[in-house]
């Protein structure tokens, strides 16, 4: 039975070792891959580096580096564990393989870069344990979605479960647009809000709710109506994504031509009675497309407004109580996944819920390329009456 240094020996000798000044030269670009524990790695790693504890490595490190071709340089703080860790990753059939000789200490002690990251304290670490096990996540996803911003258009019943899940996720600033009072008739659906509530403004009523719920969140509260005219200050105001849970459409016309000057993505969600629908609207360009667009906007689903009698609103149908917490919670788990940078989002696809038959229906949707705001040839370049617009394609479409 071989011991521990006899082991490392004959290892040493079957695998590839590189020192630092090789690594550092390296004009393959490798992927370097850092084997040590938490603490370790909190006190300084090679930029770009991806971290995947020794003990955690052969569970995880498919997914952090799918390229089985491509060099890895696996390290550790002296260059022992590296060995076992860089057999592993051979094993498991990565083909470019080498240990970084000397490891981070002799990395460092020849003066190449170094980054200090951003560390979770101990309370956050336990706050956010069950986003911490998750490879997709981990601690710097949980970093990103504390430096998140995201704009909730309304505090009713989508905006109700989307705030409430998005500051539990820990997403640090919360916008939240909506002109209105906590009313008895809310209290069905808007879980923000509570009866002890009642008559205060939704903005305040629903601070209060995301602040008991997580103190790390900062609350910006907007008393005021999405209009023409504050449409730049309030979209423009750095915000990473937009939660849509307005309920008429003169103000869904309105964000998704801001989100698309100012290339911000939406979030879009809608309920009425037992049906739900969620979508994403992304105006960002995109690399893979050649700079275009990544998917439709709002107007390219809907050039133009239904007719009133075709899309009553909740107030006027009613909806069934439950039907938002569906519904805005997928858009909560749409918005972290753009913050995230991981999954599919719902760009370019449309999600019907059907209450009543628990079913779930996927429509394509694609970009116009004649799109008024977003297509080849935008003609629609400044803010409207969105109420009139609305107004007027009622009329037009009225016998």
């Amino acid at each position: 039975m071989a011991t521990y240094r006899e082991l490392l020996a004959r290892l040493r000798a079957e695998i590839e070792e590189v020192t630092a000044d090789d690594a550092a030269a390296s004009a393959d670009g490798p992927v370097f891959v850092d084997v040590r524990e938490h603490d370790e790695w909190a006190e300084g790693h090679i930029p770009g580096a991806v971290h995947v504890p020794r003990g955690s490595l052969e569970s995880r490190i498919e997914r952090l580096v799918p390229d089985r071709d491509r060099p890895v340089v696996v390290y550790c703080a002296g260059g022992n564990r590296s060995v076992f860790a860089a057999r592993t990753l051979e094993d498991l059939g990565y083909g470019r393989v080498a240990s970084l000789a000397g490891g981070y200490t002799d990395w460092k002690r020849n003066g190449y870069p170094v980054q200090l990251p951003r560390s979770l304290d101990a309370e956050r670490r336990a706050r956010y344990s069950r986003h911490l096990l998750i490879p997709e996540v981990g601690e710097e996803g949980q970093l990103r979605l504390l430096d998140g911003r995201v704009l909730l258009v309304g505090a009713g019943g989508l905006g109700s479960p989307a705030a409430l899940y998005l500051a539990a996720a820990g997403v640090g600033r919360l916008g939240i647009v909506d002109e209105d009072v906590v009313d008895a008739s809310n209290l069905q659906r808007q879980v923000l809000h509570t009866t002890e509530r009642l008559g205060q403004p939704k903005v305040e009523s629903a601070r209060a709710a995301i602040e008991a719920v997580n103190p790390d969140v900062e609350v910006a509260p907007y008393r005021e109506r999405l209009t023409s005219d504050n449409a730049d200050r309030i979209v423009g105001d750095g915000w990473d994504v937009i939660v849509d849970g307005a309920d008429n459409f003169p103000t869904r016309y309105l964000v998704n031509d801001a989100s698309v000057w100012h290339g911000v993505p939406v979030v879009h969600g809608s309920i009425f009675r037992f049906e739900g629908q969620a979508t994403v609207f992304d105006p960002r360009t995109s690399e893979g497309n050649g700079g275009g667009r990544r998917g439709p906007c709002y107007r390219c689903l809907f050039p133009t407004p239904p007719p009133p009698e075709l899309a009553p609103s909740c107030a006027e149908g009613g909806v069934l109580g439950v039907l938002p917490g569906i519904v805005g919670s997928l858009q909560a788990n749409e918005a972290l996944k753009l913050l995230l940078g991981v999954g599919e989002p719902l760009v370019g696809r449309l999600l019907l819920f059907d209450a009543l038959a628990t079913s779930f229906t996927e429509v394509r949707v694609g970009r116009d390329p004649a799109c008024p705001v977003c297509g080849e040839h935008p003609t629609i370049r400044e803010y409207v009456d969105y109420v009139e617009f609305c107004a007027g394609h009622a009329r037009t479409a009225a016998p």
